[in-house]
């Protein structure tokens, strides 16, 4: 039996890496919710899949979009940087003509939404909730 090249077995297993890191990065992130302000929608510990592409294209790192296509809609369920440099999920109930947007938690008596910290500026958004369990 011929043993390979170690070239040819890692070579494929370093591309899918990249690949995948590339994905995450730029389209697709999974999280997990902590906390009660979602209640009934999402429990603790419900795992999320995030359209980080949902509203455009935005450069890693940086927080800023290099291209934008869309804007939250009244219903979305979004993932952003809360004023605190926290990640929130909340659900978008209006966005004004400057492209900030008012969220709420689905539970009013134990959540920390926009009637505490005021509209999320669109730089702060990192997506759109697509698949929750």
């Amino acid at each position: 039996m011929k043993v390979r090249n170690q070239r040819e077995i890692y070579w494929p297993i370093i591309l899918a890496f990249i690949f995948a890191m590339f994905i995450k990065l730029l389209f697709v992130d999974l999280m997990i919710t902590q906390g009660r302000s979602m209640l009934p929608t999402l429990k603790p510990g419900s795992l999320l899949v995030v359209n980080k592409a949902a509203y455009g294209l935005r450069i890693p790192g940086l927080g800023i979009y290099l291209f934008r296509w869309s804007s939250p809609k009244p219903g979305d369920l979004l993932v952003f940087y809360t004023p605190l440099g926290e990640r929130a999920v909340k659900r978008c109930y209006y966005v004004n003509d400057e492209g900030t947007f008012f969220v709420r938690g689905d539970n009013d008596l134990e959540s920390f939404d926009s009637r505490s910290y005021g509209l999320v500026p669109p730089d702060y958004l990192l997506g759109k909730v697509v698949i929750f369990k």
